[in-house]
């Protein structure tokens, strides 16, 4: 059982560690909320309440225990978003302490060596495309969570679940690589998506989805064919999935792309050069369906009106 200081001090430090941290006892629900921090890159306190079902004062007491006694980190680049005085929601990481206590309580290891220095080093961009993601994610789990006609299918299960070929072990198992031509000659590109998950109804059908969440950082066209460009990214996923690449990683049948972004205005650009790109064998106008944040955090994915590429209105189940 681990015991960590027993008087607490009045305040203490935000973003570094107190040298006598507060005593307290690692119970099972301060495991469960290192699991939950495990699980996602960075994530929100806020986030971590919603997922262990506790209220927000309860685990961020928790958090500020388990933070200076080691088990998470507070990435230090978010410290400019928060203001002198008053509350803020702070931002978790795992830290070396928890990746013990994971692999000695669960048996899991975490491949990333270097976990306290990835978490100094991660800075304001990557810490927010990080937290859209989990935005993302938790929508999701509390929509299904809301229905008795739906399961989630986890990136794990359809991992597992892949019958035609055995996914190669990697950092980006569902990465895919397409062959594009460009003025006569035929390049090869990967596209790696953000989230992936699957939709499992109650007659037993799936449906399968990758998730490409953009801030709006990328040009959506470029004049010059190796520079990144959402552009090409639609590009790779169309021949991926016109060459069916699809069914032979994952034995899926099928898929489609969520694309959420920063406002409409940005959206209709990215759908307008969708309407250019034709690539054999796969639809441009209904491979993708498009929303923005502020959309998504005013409903659940599932209520929301996803627009495919020709504007029309579509439900993802």
């Amino acid at each position: 059982m681990d015991v960590a200081a027993i008087e607490r001090p009045t305040r203490l430090p935000r973003f570094r560690r107190a040298l006598e941290p507060p005593a307290f006892r690692l119970t099972d629900d301060d495991v469960e909320i290192v699991r939950q921090v495990a699980r996602h890159r960075l994530i929100r306190s806020t986030h971590i309440a919603s997922l262990v079902g506790r209220s927000l004062d309860r685990t961020n007491d928790r958090l500020h225990l388990l933070f200076h006694a080691g088990y998470v980190d507070r990435p230090r680049a978010q410290l400019d978003r928060f203001p002198t005085s008053g509350s803020a929601h702070y931002i978790y990481a795992l830290a070396d302490r928890g990746a013990r206590l994971l692999r000695e309580r669960d048996g899991i290891s975490v491949a990333n060596a270097e976990i306290s220095r990835k978490n100094r080093e991660a800075q304001r961009p990557f810490i927010e495309h990080q937290i859209e993601i989990v935005n993302f994610q938790v929508a999701l789990q509390r929509a299904v969570a809301q229905r008795s006609d739906v399961r989630l299918v986890s990136p794990d299960h359809l991992i597992a679940a892949a019958s035609r070929q055995p996914m190669q072990a990697s950092r980006a198992p569902f990465a895919l690589r397409a062959k594009l031509a460009h003025r006569g000659a035929v390049r090869e590109i990967s596209v790696v998506p953000d989230i992936v998950f699957g939709l499992e109804l109650a007659g037993g059908s799936r449906r399968n989805f990758m998730v490409e969440i953009d801030r709006g950082t990328m040009p959506i066209i470029r004049s010059r064919f190796d520079q990144t460009s959402f552009e090409k990214k639609m590009r790779a996923y169309l021949a991926a999935h016109g060459a069916k690449h699809h069914e032979r990683q994952f034995g899926w049948k099928n898929f489609r792309v969520l694309t959420v972004t920063t406002d409409r205005k940005r959206m209709q650009s990215m759908k307008e050069a969708l309407q250019g790109l034709r690539v054999s064998r796969s639809s441009a106008a209904s491979l993708f369906l498009f929303a923005t944040f502020d959309e998504l955090r005013a409903g659940d994915p599932f209520a929301h009106d996803w627009r495919d590429g020709e504007g029309r209105s579509v439900h993802l189940i």
